[in-house]
């Protein structure tokens, strides 16, 4: 039967009035969410919506969580992340996770693996408290670390920890369209019981011979048939032979990525690696930076200036502005500035601010800075 054929079903009628205009005008100002999430919480007009419909904690640090989309969910590409929204102590919270499932088999469920981190404030709370049942907010898919659509007949998949997921996705979406190019797919874990998704890489291995798995252990005894030890040239010889002429993507920490980057470098391929971390580095205080005052406006409290970026202070000082990602990624920290000077934390470069909106979670200020907070 062909799409348009379908009849339209009561809850199909309903659902398209509800999300009219004119609807959304006559009960304003709360507009249709509020209502229709009283019958169905993953209902929304325009919203991105899931629920949690099974966890499964593969390791003593992570958790991997099966969510149920809505109508809204626009599909992804591997490699892509997706902003997780979840409500903490009243708060609602951003983080960006990638999908680990395949983009090849586009559907109303995606994987996602979430590894508890200390101090993560939504990554230790899912690992707790995720249970199926529970809603929270998708953001649609954003992110330039994808595969060309032309599949390369060489692949290097490089991932350290949590940041598997999204070459897990890659691999995945390969498999399922039948890739018969050279696929290597090595993870760094600190140990066995860290190894996430260690079985699953080894039955897409077993079913599909152009593949091959190698496991890395950086902090225990390596068993047999794994590596010991961090990322090496010497190392990369024996994974792939054949790695200076290989796409490679690779996915961890930043210094997972950093040493990648000098290899690929001194050979001279540096062309041939595509990366990406959502670590922000540790930014380091600039000691010439650290002078003057924060003046936070609207909260009338003024704070002399450390040097440390505009977010951390302001939550220092006892406030609790927007943020979500706290890296760059989201903008849901934007603040506008009066007048001031900024650094970015990730770049190095300092620029005048005056009447204008920035990311205070990786800029610094520099000197006094008046800011509406």
């Amino acid at each position: 039967m062909a799409i348009s054929s379908i009849p339209a079903t009561p809850l199909r009628l309903g659902k398209r009035l509800l999300s009219s205009q004119l609807v959304e005008t006559i009960i304003a100002p709360n507009g249709v969410d509020r209502y229709v999430e009283l019958l169905d919480p993953l209902w929304s007009v325009r919203d991105v919506r899931a629920s949690i419909v099974a966890v499964d904690r593969q390791t003593p640090r992570s958790a991997t969580l099966t969510l149920r989309l809505n109508d809204n969910w626009p599909g992804f590409e591997a490699g892509q992340h997706v902003g997780l929204t979840v409500e903490i102590d009243g708060v609602l919270t951003t983080r960006f996770y990638s999908p680990a499932s395949s983009a090849a088999r586009q559907g109303d469920t995606i994987e996602l693996t979430v590894t508890a981190h200390p101090g993560g404030r939504v990554s230790e709370h899912l690992f707790a408290n995720a249970r199926p049942g529970t809603v929270v907010g998708i953001s649609p898919p954003e992110g330039e670390f994808v595969l060309p659509a032309k599949r390369p007949g060489n692949l290097l998949l490089i991932s350290g920890g949590s940041g598997i997921t999204p070459v897990m996705s890659m691999l995945r979406t390969l498999c399922e369209e039948g890739h018969e190019g050279a696929v290597t797919f090595v993870h760094y874990a600190r140990g066995p019981e860290d190894a996430i998704y260690e079985a699953d890489l080894e039955a897409l291995a077993a079913r599909h011979p152009n593949v091959k798995i190698v496991h890395a252990y950086t902090r225990a005894a390596a068993p047999k048939g794994s590596l010991k030890g961090r990322i090496t040239k010497a190392q990369l010889k024996r994974i792939c032979p054949d790695y200076a002429n290989a796409q490679t993507y690779v996915c961890g920490p930043n210094a997972l990525i950093a040493a990648a980057e000098r290899i690929w470098e001194s050979e001279g391929i540096i062309d041939l690696l595509h990366s990406e971390s959502f670590v922000l580095p540790e930014p380091a205080v600039v000691a010439e930076d650290a002078t003057g005052q924060i003046n936070f406006i609207k909260s009338g409290i003024a704070v002399d200036n450390d040097g440390t970026p505009l977010l951390a202070q302001a939550e220092a000082a006892g406030l609790t502005p927007r943020c979500g990602c706290r890296m760059g990624i989201c903008h849901t920290c934007i603040a506008h500035i009066d007048e001031g000077a900024v650094r970015d934390v990730r770049t190095g470069e300092v620029r005048t601010v005056n009447d204008e909106f920035v990311q205070i979670c990786v800029n610094a200020p520099v000197g006094d800075v008046e800011i509406e907070l």
